[in-house]
């Protein structure tokens, strides 16, 4: 087997990203089609398109987007892989790891802190370092509790009239993209993304089925689904008990006409405190790894609580990516955080130690005692556990899937 791994650009054949997507996936449409060669476009235009080739033959492909993840607030670069796709007979051969070892090196090279997977298949990615983190999250509500919500249980403040929702569209890509920002920093929200304008543009707002609503802190997007008895939510986020309720609002004045609103929704959405009746049920969760490409950086772009204040001594091993690797201190306070390289601690317990995948599920808020029980942690002591607890809290989630 001789596997050549190459970068794509607009001059080469991307039609084997809808050929491959054929073989590894199943029957491509005509609407899927048009998609996937528009992803690939730009991926390609951008650098971030990668195919393997057995003689002149295509066998394997992957992209990655240019990101921004949210962490406790802060947003790190983070670069999203998808479309991740091998021909059956290449399978078990080593063509899918050899790809995604490139991909890992270009995106180190790059300088991104951190990438983002939903994986299809986890051994494979897990070898590499990336390590599951988190879900996406899609709920069912009947449309009767939205038609009709309950009231604030305590005065909030009166705003001169009802939040201002319009209609947005394509030219308002970059303000979509401030409002959903804004809306993670204040919420302090852990693991959710945001794509550039153009993906934005082209993914939602351009997209004849959706409905998307701006407000000055919060965005709506959602359509019919099925036979028109039920409504799909790609996003309803808000910054604030007005807004909320003005999107929901929206979308519950469908509830004369449909039965059931499926969901994408923070692990503790507000509107489950909307509803009068407790009618929103968890439908799925959509599990998504994450890789720290850069360890010192992904913790010094990231928010930390600001009760959090705390130096702990980290060994990780990380053979794929050696900068990562070695005796660190963790240094956290006033909701920032430092990675410095170090000496081991002068303890009996020495320091807390972790492999890239431990790493990456404890960056995300996994437990240290679901670490320690699964494997992926070691060392350190009790006190060190409950440090790294208030440093990172939280579950982690995302809105998009890629």
């Amino acid at each position: 087997m001789d596997i050549t791994i190459r970068q794509l650009g607009l001059d080469d054949p991307l039609e084997i990203e809808v050929d491959l997507a054929r073989r590894a996936f199943g029957p491509v449409s005509d609407a899927e089609r048009t998609e996937r060669l528009a992803d690939a476009r730009q991926a390609a235009a951008g650098g971030r398109y990668f195919a393997a080739f057995d003689g002149p033959a295509p066998v394997a492909a992957a992209v990655f987007h240019d990101m921004r993840q949210w962490w406790h607030g802060r947003p790190v670069r983070m670069a999203g892989v998808g479309g991740v796709k091998v021909t059956p007979e290449q399978r078990g051969r080593g063509t899918g790891r050899a790809l995604m070892t490139e991909v890992l090196r270009v995106i180190a090279e790059r300088g991104y802190p951190l990438s983002v997977l939903y994986p299809a298949t986890a051994p494979l990615y897990r070898s590499l370092g990336w390590e599951l983190a988190g879900g996406l999250y899609r709920a069912v509500i009947m449309a009767r509790s939205l038609g009709s919500m309950l009231p604030p249980d305590v005065p909030v403040q009166p705003l001169p009239g009802p939040p201002a929702l319009r209609r947005a569209g394509p030219d308002d890509a970059d303000a979509v993209i401030d409002v959903i920002g804004a809306v993670h920093e204040s919420a302090r929200h852990c693991g959710p993304a945001t794509f550039d304008a153009a993906t934005v543009r082209r993914w939602w707002l351009a997209d004849e089925d959706l409905f998307c609503y701006l407000a000055d802190d919060g965005f709506l997007a959602y359509g019919w689904s099925g036979e028109h008895r039920e409504m799909s939510v790609r996003m309803a986020l808000a910054g604030s008990a007005q807004t909320t309720r003005a999107l929901w609002s929206t979308v519950g004045s469908h509830a004369p006409l449909v039965r059931q609103i499926a969901a994408v929704v923070c692990p503790d959405d507000p509107v489950a405190w909307l509803t009068r009746e407790a009618d929103l049920g968890l439908a799925g969760n959509w599990s998504w790894m994450l890789r720290v490409v850069d360890a010192p950086a992904a913790i010094a772009g990231r928010g930390f609580p600001a009760a959090a204040d705390l130096a702990v001594g980290l060994h990780i091993d990380d053979p794929h990516l050696p900068a990562n690797a070695g005796h660190w201190t963790l240094e956290v306070g006033g909701g920032k955080g430092t990675l410095t390289h170090s000496q081991p601690p002068d303890c009996p317990a020495g320091p807390v130690r972790l492999g890239a995948r431990g790493f990456a599920a404890l960056y995300a808020g996994i437990p240290m005692a679901t670490l320690r029980r699964a494997g992926l942690a070691a060392g350190g002591d009790a006190g060190a556990d409950d440090a790294l607890a208030t440093a990172f809290p939280g579950r982690a989630f995302m809105l998009d899937s890629f």
